[in-house]
This record gives structure tokens, sequence and C-alpha cells, in this order.
């Protein structure tokens, strides 16, 4: 059975930084598919932060999180990460990480995953 489940969220000063953490199960990291992360902020649509897919190793990036944002995967841990930095106010979010077996075309495309975390809330206050 597949699972996804977020953890790593929490409370950060502008300008600092966070791990977020996507542990699955039912499939590991090296099998056809992706994890995408997304956010939903305060009065906000849903909107794809990046994503990673397991046999190209390829990565995508809203351009929003571009040169701040950074994910990848352990393959022993079953575990994807978020890492964020330089974060601002805006990114206030419910993060969500998701699985899914999408092609490269729709890898951005939360239509695509069809597992989904919880969430987890990130706060970037002073």
């Amino acid at each position: 059975q597949v699972q996804v489940g977020e953890s790593g969220g929490g409370l950060v000063q502008p300008g600092g930084s966070l791990r977020l953490s996507c542990e699955v199960s039912g499939f590991t990291l090296d099998d056809d598919g992706a994890i995408g992360w997304f956010r939903q902020g305060p009065g906000q649509e849903r909107e794809v932060v990046g994503c990673i897919s397991f046999a190209d190793i390829m990565t995508y990036y809203a351009d929003s999180a571009k040169g701040r944002f950074t994910i990848f995967k352990d393959n022993t841990k079953n575990t994807v990460y978020l890492q964020m930095t330089s974060m601002k106010v805006e990114v206030t979010a419910v993060y969500h990480c998701a699985f899914g077996v999408p092609p490269l075309s729709t890898l951005r495309d939360e239509a695509e995953y069809a597992f989904w975390g919880q969430g987890t809330q990130v706060s970037v206050s002073s």
C-alpha cells in the first residue's frame, strides 16, 4: 500500500532554513515514479514547489523556488527532502508531498499525483 507522509515543518525567521522530509512506503525511490512538493498558503490555491522523478533523477522547480529550494532523495531511507533556504514570509504555507507516475512532460501537474500526505505547516515570521 502506497503511503507518503511529511514532517519537519515549523516556525522559521525570515532568511532562515528548514528541511522537510517525505517518508514513503509501498514503493522504493528507484522505481518508476516521482514525488512532488506542493504548498497552499493562506487564502491561496495549491501550487507546485518542485518535483523529482526517480528513474531520470530529474528535478523541476517552480520559479519561486529556484536558487533557494533543493529537492533530493535518500534511497536507503526511502525519504525525499525539500531543503529550503533564505526563506521569505511569502513561503508560509501548508506543504504536501505526493507520489505519482507522471510523464516528464507533466511532472509539475498535481493531477498526476494520486497519493498525498497530510501536510506540514511552514511559517516564516519574525
